[in-house]
Formats: structure tokens, sequence, C-alpha cells
């Protein structure tokens, strides 16, 4: 038999230690390509039972202990939006808290998260991806209130689908296709949203075929013959602007142009001389603020004149943002799914009234109220669970409330809220004071 020296011994020790770890090397690499090469990324790291500081607030909570369940807002914190989400986000910290941080049996945590960055200026399709990971990725967050824009939902929704059903509730997703197929939705939806074979998001707030409409049969009102119909290219602008130019010509509204703008251009002005050789009596902007629109309503409004009717959607709030305008903003129409908050009762208005003391008197933006339903409902739906992502959802879709912030209503199969009535404010102002509550007939929408 060899003698085996102890300078040898060490020495194969160490050649076996080198070698175990080049193995081990190689294979994170290899498994980091094989990620890599597959489309596979991570979710964000964060401390156990709570979000990715890089794109959510601490945790709110007040109960004692640390809360068993989290759930979370996926808005746009930053940009146009900002004077907006930052009340919404409040309004569900206020709900939260008059549930004494508490939601059946469970205790319960909020975080804020941030879709948008701050090149942006709006929601971000790379943030909104990388949320939805980090949402699927934390078993203690059984809920989320949003998405704020459409396009972000479509995105977020399918990654929530296959990790458990783990449910959303919007507060303000107007897309078509997000729920029911149709006019303003494109081939495939809505099903390519949950590709489990089962739902997992519902809206408090209607959908554009009756927003679109709605902004239609106000322009009928106004007597408007021409109107030009301008989008932004997303899927909330194109939509809505899509389902505007339907209804306007079944009210006999001539469209007389049809067109997107760019976001990024410095001057809308030759987009303007386009409408106004048109002849164009109304332009509606389906679209978002945030995409260069108080440029677009300046230079198109500088161009065309107080004769022609400025109309918009709810892409156009908060209010406050399309002011930027100056003298081209003064008067423009925007439409609102709901009812405005100086009209809720019961519940509703003692919501309004409570909440604007937090705010030191400020105006309570259009979609704060949608915001505290929101999390009231989640709430409800988790109280009535087990714990577990798919109860919870499952209990979204039972919604049915009776005398609530928004006043009564339901949640139905594709869920969508059965509540339909669109408001139209006028700019005056910083701010856009209630018109008229319209109620489209289905002889224009869809």
């Amino acid at each position: 038999m060899r003698k085996v020296t102890r300078e040898g011994q060490v020495r194969r020790r160490f050649v076996l230690a080198t070698l175990v770890g080049l193995l081990v090397a190689a294979a994170v690499v290899a498994a980091s390509f094989a990620n890599a090469s597959s489309g596979k990324s991570s979710a964000p790291r964060s401390k156990a039972g709570t979000l990715p500081a890089s794109a959510c607030s601490g945790v709110y909570y007040q109960g004692k202990g640390k809360p068993k369940y989290l759930i979370a807002s996926d808005l746009p914190m930053q940009g146009a939006n900002r004077p907006q989400t930052t009340q919404m986000s409040s309004a569900i910290k206020f709900i939260l808290k008059q549930h004494k941080f508490k939601a059946g049996k469970y205790t319960v945590g909020y975080q804020t998260c941030d879709d948008s960055t701050a090149q942006a200026g709006k929601w971000d399709s790379a943030k909104c991806t990388s949320n939805a990971r980090a949402y699927a990725a934390e078993k203690s967050l059984l809920g989320v209130i949003g998405t704020f824009n459409s396009g972000c939902a479509k995105l977020e929704v399918p990654i929530a689908n296959r990790a458990g059903l783990l449910g959303y509730v919007s507060p303000a997703n107007t897309a078509v296709g997000l729920t029911v197929g149709g006019l303003g939705a494109n081939p495939g939806e809505p099903n390519i949203y949950y590709p489990t074979g089962k739902r997992n998001y519902i809206r408090v707030v209607t959908r554009d075929d009756i927003q679109g409409p709605a902004g239609a049969l106000w322009a009928s009102k106004l007597k408007k013959k021409k109107v030009f119909v301008l989008n932004d290219k997303e899927t909330y602008g194109l939509g809505v602007a899509n389902t505007f130019r339907s209804a306007a010509k079944k009210l006999k509204i001539s469209v007389v142009g049809f067109e997107s703008w760019d976001p990024k251009a410095s001057s809308y002005e030759a987009l303007g001389q386009k409408v106004k050789s048109s002849g164009a009596t109304a332009v509606y902007f389906g679209g978002i603020v945030c995409n260069n629109g108080a440029q677009l309503v300046k230079d198109i409004g500088g161009v065309v004149g107080k004769s022609v009717t400025l109309i918009g959607p709810d892409g156009w709030t908060p209010f406050s943002s399309v002011a930027a305008a100056g003298a081209a903003a003064q008067g423009m129409y925007i439409s609102v799914p709901g009812a405005p908050a100086s009209a809720l009762k019961g519940v509703g208005k003692s919501f309004i009234n409570s909440f604007k003391k937090t705010t030191g008197g400020k105006t309570v933006a259009p979609y704060v109220a949608y915001a505290a339903q929101s999390a009231d409902v989640l709430l409800n739906a988790i109280a009535k669970s087990n714990g577990s992502r798919s109860s919870v959802t499952g209990n979204l879709f039972k919604t049915n409330v009776k005398n609530g912030i928004l006043g009564t209503f339901k949640i139905d199969k594709n869920g969508d809220t059965n509540l339909k009535g669109i408001t139209i404010y006028r700019m005056k102002g910083n701010d856009a004071p209630p018109v008229t509550t319209l109620y489209p007939p289905a002889s224009i929408t869809r």
C-alpha cells in the first residue's frame, strides 16, 4: 500500500475543494443563462412579510404585533396623477383604520406601491411587471387595490392570475377588454389575461363602452355636428376613442378626423391647424393628461379658439393637471364614471366629509371615493375568506354592497359593476364642478 503524506492529503483536499467550487459556480452561471434565455427574471428582493422598498412604502399598521396579512395599492405616484393618487392612498389608509386594521379575524397591514417612474412621469410597463412579480412572490399579500391605468393592469393581472389567483380590485380601470370582448376590446380579450381559466380581477368603476358613448351623447346635447377624435395610442386612450367614435356616428355626428398624438412632441400647433381645417366644432381627447396632455390642450385650444369645444374622458384627471394648459383648458368638459363626490349620500357623504378634514379642506379628487370603496370591498372579501388568495378572490366575485360609499351595487361574473352613470365636469380655474350625470342608452353603447 502506498503511503500518503500529510502534505499530500492537504493538497488532495485543496484540489477537491477547488473542483467543487468550480462545479457550483458553473451551475449558477448555467442557471442564470437559462433564466435569461427563457426570459425569466426574479422578483425584487424584500424582507419577509413586506413588499420591496424599491417600489413600495413601509407597512402601514397600527395594531398589536405584526399584521398576519398584507394588502397593497398599485398606483402611479409620480407625474401629473400624483395629486390624485396621493389622496387615493390616504383614503385606503383611512378605511383600513376604520376597520381597525382587521378583516374579520385577520390583522391586515397596507403598503402603497408605485407603478410609475420619474422619467416617464406616469405608469411604466417595466415597473408594472416588476411590481406584479413582487406581489406574486410575497405570500402574505392577499389582494391588490389597482391598477389605476388599464395598460398596467393588462401586464399585472396575468402574473397575479398564475400566483394562486391573487385578486385585484381596480378603482379606476375603464378599458373594455379587461373584462369583456366587443367594441373597444382587442382580439383575444379578456381571456388572454386569465391563463388559468379563472378570473381574479374586478373593478368598481364602469367601462369605456359606457364612458365613450357618454362623451358622444354630451357632444350631441351641445349640438356639435363635427368632431375630431384624438388618441394617445395607449390601451385606454385608443379604446375610449373608438367607443366615442362609434357612438358619435350612431348619433349622426360626423367624425372628421381620427388621429393619434405623440406624447414626446414639443408642439401640437400643426395638429391644431389640421383640426381647424377639418371644420370640427368639437375635439375629443382619448388618452391621459400624463401624455403631455396640458401642452396638447394648450396648443390645440390656442389654434382652434373657444368656438371649438374640448371634451375628454377620465384620463384628464386630476383637474389641477389639466389646468396647467392655461386659458385653453377653461371650459373643457371631462367625463368621469360614477356620481360626483358632492352627490354621494349616506355612507358616501359621511366618508367624503370625514376624509376632507384630513386633507386640510382640499377638494377631494374624483377617484378617491372609488379607492376607499375598493379597500372596503377587499377587506370584506378577506374577512369572509380562509386566508388563501383563491378564497379572497372568490369572495370578490360575490360582492354585493348595500348603502356603501358608492351606493348600492354588485359585481357580475365578469368582474364589472352595475353602476353605469357617467358624470360630466367642466373646467373652471384649477377645478371642474360637475354639470350633469348621463346614462347612455343601449342604442349607442357596445
